[in-house]
């Protein structure tokens, strides 16, 4: 994966859509009040820190209809509603597979998702859990490092058994 920060946006505002950015509260799959679709940001000198924190990897989004980001969890792959299987086509299916294989091993999630409908990606097969809500979090079910089960459990529950 590559980083942003060597690299240039160019005419790029995909993020501007799919990101949620709370300092402005703009939700996700919204775009941005202050983009100029395919010129960029209006406010960009004076952006939100969570903006300029922002770290694209990967893919040129414009392209690919992906932002690829990484959580304390693993890799997050956010599709753009408007082209839903993006992830699956070539070559973003064939590195997703990868990381996912590599984050089999190093206990790492790998996530598609569009809109708030969530997919967790393992070497093997595919967990849809529909719409997570930001309230709940995703607990895999492990047989040594293979995931075999996925749930989605609000978060106030989880510890509880």
């Amino acid at each position: 994966m590559t980083s942003s920060a060597k690299r240039s946006c160019g005419d790029c505002t995909l993020c501007c859509k799919l990101m949620a950015i709370e300092a402005l509260a703009k939700p996700v799959n919204a775009w941005c009040s202050h983009c100029q679709p395919g010129r960029g940001c209006a406010i960009y000198a004076a952006r939100p820190t969570e903006c300029e924190d922002f770290a694209c990897l990967c893919w040129k989004p414009s392209r690919s209809k992906l932002v690829v980001t990484t959580s304390g969890d693993g890799v997050e792959i956010r599709c753009d509603p408007g082209s839903p299987n993006a992830w699956r086509k070539e070559p973003y299916a064939g590195d997703i597979h990868a990381w996912a294989v590599e984050g089999e091993t190093n206990d790492m999630t790998v996530v598609v998702i569009i809109g708030r409908r969530m997919i967790l990606v393992t070497p093997d097969r595919e967990f849809d859990l529909g719409i997570v809500g930001p309230d709940e979090r995703i607990v895999r079910e492990l047989e040594g490092t293979k995931v075999v089960g996925a749930t989605v459990v609000k978060e106030n529950e989880l510890g509880r058994g």
